[in-house]
């Protein structure tokens, strides 16, 4: 197939996460977007092809690319692309994005053909070393897994935040000038671990600290109103986190397992991180799971829907300035690597691998 050619990337939506990911990769490898869901606001230096799941299949049946990249999503769009790349003779890439299959009856139906993929797909791109495990689990020693590791946008969330700003979002959160302040950052849903934060802040009882909820969903309702150490703070703007980040002194992200989600990774821990915050994680995060955040380096981690175990971390954390300094300044390290050209790298081997590279 001629290197000159796009290949295409097919996903859902282009969320404000993957546009500079996107685009970096477009500008390595010549990689157009198709979108099936949500397009999102254009990007620069990046095409992308708003269409539906069968639309999405015709434009891989048309000929027009090198190679395909498609993630698990899409009941049309990841099997007829497959198909369509395999009748076009097309090297295909998956983007691998789990690693723990749901336990649904649908999902359970979804795991012979998904198991078929891993093993054919030329190549196969993953979050982290957690996915990669459990693909290479079910690939048969094949190899041509690759880590494209999950990214931020560096620039933003690693900004300089001034103390202004950070007094301000202090006083948001209602954490004033003095005491720790703990945030979590996300959806308010059950499988983001909320009862068990709430319990575990009940059972902690750290005198003087804050706990921020950052989200909405249907368990803001759990958040009570009439105690001033909980505060429920709503949705955020991405232009604001950057600075409740540097005003937050622990980021909590308690995640559970429930029979149809796995935290796939929780980009809140690199943004958290970028400004130099710890963190405290259960081990059913795949930040956690795929390497990034580590106990005792840049976080603490318990296991998940332990109440009693958060609470403790929650104690620790809280109770020591010289600890959570620590573990942040080695958090920012970290997360600092984890940058859109990252991804674009593991995804243009991913393309390599397959024999689909702009530069074979």
């Amino acid at each position: 197939m001629p290197a000159d050619r796009p290949a295409c990337l097919i996903t859902g939506a282009v969320s404000p996460y993957r546009r500079e990911p996107f685009r970096a990769l477009a500008a390595a490898e010549g990689v157009e977007v198709i979108a099936y869901e949500d397009a999102g606001a254009p990007v620069p230096g990046l095409t992308v092809h708003r269409t539906t799941q069968a639309g999405a299949v015709g434009l891989v049946a048309s000929g027009r690319f090198r190679a395909v990249i498609c993630g698990l999503g899409g009941r049309v769009a990841l099997p007829g692309a497959y198909l369509a790349a395999r009748a076009r003779g097309l090297p295909f890439v998956l983007w691998a994005t789990i690693w723990v299959h749901p336990r649904t009856p649908a999902h359970l139906l979804s795991r012979i053909p998904t198991q078929h993929l891993y093993r054919r797909a030329d190549a196969i791109a993953t979050y982290g070393e957690h996915v990669s495990r459990h693909v290479e689990a079910h690939r048969g020693g094949r190899g041509g897994v690759i880590v494209a590791p999950q990214a931020v946008d560096v620039e933003h969330f690693a900004a300089p935040v001034d103390e202004a700003r950070r007094a301000r979002a202090r006083d948001r959160a209602g954490a004033g000038r003095a005491g720790p302040l703990v945030l979590f950052a996300g959806r308010l849903e059950h499988e983001k671990g909320v009862e068990s934060l709430l319990e575990a802040w009940r059972l902690a009882a750290p005198g003087g600290a804050t706990l921020a909820l950052a989200g909405e969903g249907p368990l803001r309702e759990l958040i009570p109103g009439g105690e001033p150490s909980v505060r429920a703070l709503g949705r955020i703007d991405s232009n604001e986190l950057p600075a409740l980040y540097a005003a937050a002194d622990v980021l909590v992200l308690p995640s559970i397992r429930t029979a149809t989600f796995s935290e796939p990774w929780g980009l809140v821990v690199n943004e958290a991180m970028l400004q130099r915050t710890p963190i405290i994680a259960s081990d059913a995060v795949g930040a956690v799971a795929g390497g990034l955040v580590r106990d005792g380096r840049n976080g603490l981690v318990f296991p998940a829907g332990d109440a009693n175990a958060l609470a403790a971390r929650l104690r620790t954390l809280t109770g020591s300035a010289q600890l959570r300094e620590r573990l942040g300044a080695s958090g920012r390290e970290d997360a600092l690597a984890l940058t859109p050209a990252a991804w674009a790298r593991g995804m243009g081997q991913a393309l390599r691998t397959a024999g689909a590279g702009r530069s074979r």
